[in-house]
């Protein structure tokens, strides 16, 4: 008796809640994609970047050393609203072809959202002001 291995269908609340919560080590891209994923690679690629450059200038602001995790989650908090948005039948092409089920998302997708958006452009803009008090004041407002 031969037993047909069904794709599981995965779910799209799902990945937008695990790319919020822990987008920046790339856990959307796993359960979306799996090991095979060059962005979760990429994602991962932050932590080893940022001991490197802890390594290689051990007197630079912490900022300089945080860059990459920081950029990483960033990424994180624009992959989960890119999700979220996607609508389901898009979704659903892209991620469940052969699952034989349908998406239906609901309000809890909307939360994340909302979350996403609110901490990661706080997130954003607070990169971009740190950034730029260090590269045109070297640090003076902080």
């Amino acid at each position: 008796m031969t037993v047909l291995h069904q794709p599981r269908h995965k779910n799209k609340t799902l990945a937008a809640l695990l790319a919020f919560l822990l987008g920046g080590l790339g856990a959307q891209r796993l359960y979306l994609r799996g090991w095979r994923d060059p962005w979760l690679w990429a994602h991962l690629a932050s932590l080893p970047a940022a001991w490197l450059v802890a390594q290689i200038a051990p007197q630079a602001d912490g900022f300089y050393k945080l860059l990459p995790i920081i950029v990483s989650g960033l990424v994180g908090f624009l992959e989960a609203l890119i999700i979220g948005v996607t609508p389901d039948d898009k979704w659903d092409a892209r991620h469940n072809a052969s699952s034989g089920r349908q998406s239906d998302t609901h309000w809890p997708v909307a939360v994340v959202l909302v979350a996403s958006m609110m901490i990661g452009a706080g997130g954003l803009i607070a990169t971009l002001s740190r950034l730029f008090d260090l590269l045109y004041t070297g640090g003076a407002y902080g």
